[in-house]
């Protein structure tokens, strides 16, 4: 399998080489030069195999012979060590729980999956990879959780100051060994652009080996379709029309959801649920895309104004704005709303949900108004206790911290301010 970028002014790579540019020489993303979809008898079947089997099925066509069947197994096993448990909510209404990892945030499985494979690819390498990384919450945790102790490779993790909660600095700022957090003076944009123009710097390009862990990387956001296949799995009824409602940031997510599509699961349509920043929900109106910058809000992990991932979308749907308008829906929601789905939930389904959580089931209810007879499913991307300071004022009760949390909440935060890219930049060729 190569990947091409879609800037179409590069050379197409292999799965090693485009894991370890994380960005094409054009600066553009990576896309999958085919896409064959799996078999019927694998879907109709997919209860009888085990999760580390389907991911298998789902993510070989993409790795090619680039990794060896056994290891490449062993990597997803690794990668899977934790449960994705499906949570009925209401009648035709469940959620998927996806912060059961180390860091308890869906983006432990991207993080971790992509770490082995660049740990492989680099094993034997007498050269140094820095990953470079901006992170509105969770990714920088995962990332660094899952990059820890690999050999020959270095972490830098840009990250807006207090614009994360107190458990997201704590997992991206404590671990020290190879993993630096960078904490910038700004938004999650002000550090997306950051690294962005570091992929953009030939002069630092040409001293160092930069990839990024962003879901821009395909390592990391290929394996995203797992959740999708693990959900479908565990419904009972599996002849209802399936939707998933997806709180969506940087559109990574959903886009993987959409590639699953592609390879044949049974998904009817996606909801692109939104906070304050609805750049998306704008598009499908008037179909002209407006980056802006981004909002702060209660759901910061969203707070994203130009998603990265959304022309991985769009080339899915072959650019056309029809068939993406059929198969996507997309709705925002204000902090308010957010805090009110929170206590309605607590209260009336006793479940504790978490503010993107709590978008995404605002997106269900939404869409089941004009759509009844579907069964929609929406995804819960982090554990609530990373949102203490939202979560329990909403719900008026006390929550736990887990092993995982507890194991890193005490300890001291170390980190760096960078004020501009020169800064970083300066930083990057000293450490």
């Amino acid at each position: 399998m190569n990947f091409y970028s879609l800037h179409k002014k590069a050379p197409n790579v292999s799965f090693k080489e485009a894991v370890i540019r994380g960005l094409a020489p054009d600066k553009g993303l990576y896309f999958p030069e085919s896409i064959t979809p799996l078999s019927t008898e694998f879907i109709s079947n997919i209860s009888n195999y085990s999760n580390e089997e389907i991911a298998f099925q789902v993510i070989q066509q993409f790795v090619g012979n680039e990794i060896p069947e056994e290891i490449l197994k062993d990597i997803i096993k690794e990668t899977l060590c934790f449960d994705f448990p499906l949570v009925d909510i209401e009648n035709d209404i469940k959620t998927m729980e996806l912060f059961h990892g180390p860091t308890m945030a869906f983006k432990d499985v991207g993080a971790r999956f992509m770490a082995r494979c660049l740990g492989y690819f680099n094993q034997n390498s007498g050269e140094d990879v820095t990953v470079l990384v901006a992170t509105s919450g969770d990714t920088g945790g995962a990332v660094a959780s899952g990059f820890l102790g690999v050999k020959n490779v270095n972490v830098v993790i840009l990250y807006p100051s207090k614009k994360v909660s107190n458990v997201q600095e704590k997992q991206l700022t404590t671990l020290g060994q190879n993993i630096k957090a960078l904490e910038v003076n700004g938004t999650f944009d002000d550090c997306q652009s950051m690294v962005k123009n570091a992929f953009l710097d030939e002069s630092l390009l040409s001293k160092m080996q930069l990839t990024s862990a962003n879901s821009i990387n395909i390592a990391r956001w290929l394996p995203q379709m797992f959740y999708f296949f693990f959900a479908y799995k565990q419904l009972v009824d599996k002849k209802k029309k399936l939707v998933f409602s997806v709180p969506s940031g940087n559109y990574g997510n959903i886009c993987a959801g959409m590639l699953a599509k592609k390879l044949g699961l049974p998904i009817h349509q996606f909801i692109a649920a939104t906070n304050a920043n609805d750049i998306i929900p704008q598009y499908l109106t008037t179909e002209a895309y407006h980056p802006k910058p981004s909002v702060q809000t209660i759901s910061n992990a969203m707070d994203v104004g130009d998603p990265s991932n959304f022309i991985r979308i769009q080339q899915l749907y072959d650019n056309k704005f029809t068939a993406l308008k059929k198969d996507l829906y997309s709705y925002s929601y204000t902090d308010y709303q957010t805090r009110e789905a929170m206590l309605y939930l607590y209260k009336n389904c006793n479940y504790i949900a978490d503010p993107h959580g709590a978008v995404g089931y605002l997106g269900v209810k939404t869409y089941q108004e004009k759509n009844p007879n579907t069964q929609c499913i929406f995804l819960e991307t982090a554990h609530p206790v990373k949102f203490l300071d939202v979560v329990e004022p909403v719900i008026n009760d006390s929550i736990k911290y887990p092993p995982q949390i507890q194991a890193v909440i005490d300890k001291k935060k170390e980190a760096f301010s960078v004020e501009n890219y020169e800064q970083l930049k300066s930083f990057l060729l000293k450490n």
